[in-house]
């Protein structure tokens, strides 16, 4: 079964501070062109959400994908999914 999560960035939000880049076990993340972190490799990705814990402009989010779960949260909640950026 695919991963039951999914890696959402809110690039407006963020800063480029490099935090998520640092605290990330797996390197899944860098800063790109713009300074903005960006998911490089989501599929070296665990979810253990240390980037949406310690992200101080809270532009990361680790989120539950499977459909009921975003039947939950609602559509048009503005964010940019890592998925769909890649």
């Amino acid at each position: 079964m695919k991963n039951a999560k999914t890696l959402v960035i809110q690039r407006q939000w963020c800063k480029g501070c490099g935090v998520c880049v640092a605290l990330c076990p797996k390197e899944v993340l860098a800063i790109d062109a713009e300074d903005k972190a960006y998911p490089g490799s989501l599929e070296n990705c665990i979810y253990c959400g240390l980037c949406e814990l310690r992200c101080p402009d809270l532009a990361i989010e680790v989120q539950d994908a499977r459909p009921e779960a975003a039947a939950k949260r609602g559509a048009g909640s503005g964010k940019d999914t890592a998925r769909e950026a890649v």
